[in-house]
C-alpha cells in the first residue's frame, strides 16, 4: 500500500540493531524502518546482514514509491559481538558515518543445552559477552549522547528464563537475569532524562533459536507456549515506545512464573537425572 507523501516519515535519527542478520533482529529493523528510523545493522553474519540490507531497503522503496528522496539510510557493521571492544568499534564506526542513534535494540543472542561443565569455555565467554558484557557497553557509549539529545529508547531482550535455574539452561537464565536487574537500575538512572529503558521478558519465541521440528513449533503456538516473532516484537517496540520498564507477552508466561519461583531443588535434580539420561542416548547414536 502506497503512503501519501504527508506520510512519509522523515528519515533522521538511527535505530541500532543486534543480531539483525535474521530471526526477530530482521523483524526489529524492519518495523523500526516503517516507523521512520534509519538503520545500523549489525551482526557477525555478512552475508545475513546483506540480505536484511537489502530486503528493508526494497520495503521502504515499495512503500514509498513517490518519494524517493525520502532519505532513508543504513549502516551495516559485521562485527563479531563476543570481542571485548565490539562496542567500541560499533561507536566508532556510527560515530565516523554520523549516525546519530536515539533507539538501542540490544536483541542478539545464543542459546545452548547441557551440564555447565560439559560446556566448551569458549561458548560460555561467548554467552556472557553477547548477553551481558557488549550489551552493556553499548548503553555505555550511546547513552550519553541520547540524555545529552533528551530522547532515546534502550530495548534489552532479556527472558522468562531469567527466572528459571533449570537443568542445562542455567547459564542462558542467569545472563538474562542480569539483564532484567541491568534495564531496572538503568531505567531508574535515566529517570528525568528523555531516555527509557525498556526489558522484553518473552517466554518461547517461534524461531530458529530453539531448533524444533516445524510440527512442534506449531503445536506450542497453537498451546500458546510460543508466540509468533512478528507478534513479540511488535509487543517489545509498543512497550518501548510508550517508555514501558517491562513487558512479558502471554498471560500463560505469569502463570509459569508463579510455578517457576517455587519449585525446590530436588525437583531439579531428579529432572536434571532424566535430561542427562536424555543427553547419553542422543549422543550414541
Amino acid at each position: 500500500m502506497r503512503k501519501r507523501k504527508s506520510e512519509v516519515p522523515k528519515y533522521s535519527s538511527y535505530a541500532l540493531v543486534t543480531g539483525a542478520a535474521g530471526g526477530m533482529g530482521r523483524i526489529y529493523a524492519e518495523a523500526l524502518a516503517k516507523r521512520g528510523y534509519n538503520l545500523l545493522l549489525v551482526d557477525i553474519n555478512r552475508d545475513g546482514l546483506a540480505e536484511t540490507d537489502t530486503l528493508i531497503r526494497q520495503t521502504v522503496k515499495e512503500l514509498y514509491p513517490d518519494n524517493a528522496e525520502c532519505g532513508f539510510e543504513t549502516l551495516v557493521i559485521v562485527q563479531d559481538l563476543s570481542e571485548q571492544d565490539a562496542a567500541e568499534k560499533i561507536f566508532a564506526e556510527a560515530e565516523s558515518h554520523g549516525c546519530v542513534v536515539d533507539v538501542l535494540v540490544n536483541n542478539a543472542g545464543v542459546l545452548f543445552f547441557n551440564d555447565f561443565t560439559a560446556v566448551p569455555e569458549k561458548k560460555i565467554s561467548v554467552m556472557m559477552m553477547v548477553h551481558n558484557y557488549t550489551p552493556v557497553m553499548l548503553c555505555r557509549k550511546f547513552l550519553p549522547g541520547m540524555k545529552e539529545r533528551g530522547r532515546g529508547y534502550i530495548l534489552n531482550v532479556s527472558s522468562l528464563a531469567a527466572w528459571m535455574p533449570w537443568p542445562g539452561i542455567g547459564m542462558y537464565g542467569n545472563t538474562k537475569r542480569f539483564v532484567k536487574g541491568f534495564s531496572r537500575m538503568l531505567g531508574v538512572e535515566c529517570a528525568g532524562t528523555g531516555v527509557s529503558v525498556t526489558a522484553a521478558l518473552f517466554g518461547a519465541v517461534d524461531t530458529p533459536l530453539y531448533n524444533l521440528k516445524p510440527s512442534l513449533r506449531k503445536l506450542a503456538r497453537r498451546l500458546f507456549v510460543m508466540i509468533a516473532p512478528e507478534k513479540a516484537v511488535e509487543r517489545a517496540l509498543k512497550a518501548t515506545f510508550r517508555r514501558r520498564k517491562t513487558l512479558m507477552p502471554g498471560f500463560i508466561n505469569y502463570i509459569f512464573r508463579f510455578f517457576i519461583v517455587i519449585i525446590p531443588d530436588f525437583v531439579l535434580v531428579y529432572a536434571l537425572s532424566r535430561v542427562r539420561r536424555i543427553w547419553a542416548r542422543n549422543a550414541k547414536k
